[in-house]
């Protein structure tokens, strides 16, 4: 509430002078009506009057006589002009103490309402004081109260800000922990797995070496079986030749075609023989597979294309049949065969299984 300022002297009388010269103005204004509006006073008249009769003949006592009755006419209406003037102004005079009086009772009553104004300004005064004080207190108990509240929330803050700090060294301790059994567990995991793996190596190198010892031992025996295959073939071309050299015609053919037939199965025999010597096994090979391979060559002996007639249903084993076929490259032990021989290898099928390769 904002503090009333106290007048000063001169404003505290500033507004009773005003009341006072405008009850002054307002008496003035009053007389002078009055004044105007007064009715005026018929002409004054003697009291005796007097009738003059001019008589033809007139002597001079006469003559004074009625002078001196008009004399006496004047002086008695003098006297009353006089007696009115003296009303009037006695009117005039208590017109104009009426006028004062109204003006004292302007001036006491602007008195009173002066000191009436200045005890209700007092009164105000007071009361404003009493609000500022009461404003004052209020602010001063709100203040206080604010600061309480303030102390109270700094203080729950601090409360809440150690609980989540306990909190957090409680979570960062067992996640401390947590982490070390973690850690423990993968340790032992991972001594495992390694053990686990060494296992498996040893086993794997084990397996290889094996491995290696069978497939060493099965290439030997593939190189020697191969190598009677050959002198077999030789000695077998070399007894028809020796046959259809040393007999008849007829005895010839009959030999040539029965050698034709010996010669086309040790092709094929010789066919399965190179392409073992190049198949490298899959791991999905099993015994009991059966591909059938479409082979193209030229006369020459040259493998021209190999591709899957019917699948062994194993696709990592036909393709490493037709890998096998198509290393061979080309036989050069079929180079001179006759035309008539050679025909049934420009296109042929040929069936191969794991036990076939494996030879």
């Amino acid at each position: 509430m904002q503090q009333q300022r106290e007048p000063t002297a001169s404003e505290s009388y500033f507004w009773p002078s005003v009341w006072a010269i405008g009850l002054h103005v307002l008496v003035f204004g009053m007389l002078f009506v009055s004044f105007a509006m007064t009715p005026e006073l018929p002409p004054a008249r003697p009291i005796v009057q007097a009738t003059l009769y001019q008589l033809k003949s007139k002597s001079q006592a006469t003559t004074q006589t009625n002078q001196k009755i008009a004399g006496e006419a004047k002086k008695s209406a003098a006297r009353q002009t006089e007696v009115e003037q003296m009303e009037q102004k006695k009117i005039e005079q208590e017109a104009i103490k009426a006028a004062e009086q109204k003006k004292e009772d302007a001036a006491q009553k602007a008195e009173e309402s002066k000191k009436a104004d200045e005890t209700k300004k007092a009164e105000e005064a007071k009361k404003a004081d009493e609000a500022k004080k009461a404003d004052e207190a209020k602010k001063t108990a709100e203040a206080k109260k604010a600061e309480e509240k303030q102390l109270a929330d700094i203080a729950k803050k601090k409360s809440e800000e150690e609980a989540k700090k306990a909190a957090e060294e409680e979570a960062k301790k067992a996640a401390a922990e947590e982490a070390k059994k973690k850690i423990v567990e993968d340790a032992k995991k991972k001594a495992a797995e390694d053990a686990k793996k060494k296992s498996e190596a040893e086993d794997a190198k084990k397996k290889v070496a094996e491995d290696a010892k069978k497939k060493a031992a099965a290439d030997a025996a593939k190189k020697k079986s191969q190598e009677a295959a050959r002198k077999s073939a030789e000695e077998k071309k070399a007894q028809a030749l020796a046959d259809l050299l040393s007999d008849t015609p007829q005895r010839q053919q009959a030999l040539a075609d029965e050698q034709g037939d010996e010669v086309a199965g040790s092709f094929d025999d010789l066919i399965r023989a190179r392409a073992a010597e190049g198949w490298a096994r899959p791991p999905s090979a099993r015994k009991g597979m059966t591909v059938v391979l479409q082979i193209g060559m030229l006369p020459d002996g040259t493998v021209t294309s190999v591709s899957v007639g019917k699948s062994s249903g194993d696709g990592p084993f036909d393709a490493s049949a037709v890998a096998a076929v198509k290393n061979i490259g080309r036989l050069t032990e079929m180079q001179g065969m006759k035309p008539s021989d050679f025909a049934p290898y420009r296109s042929f099928k040929m069936t191969f299984t794991p036990e076939d390769l494996a030879l």
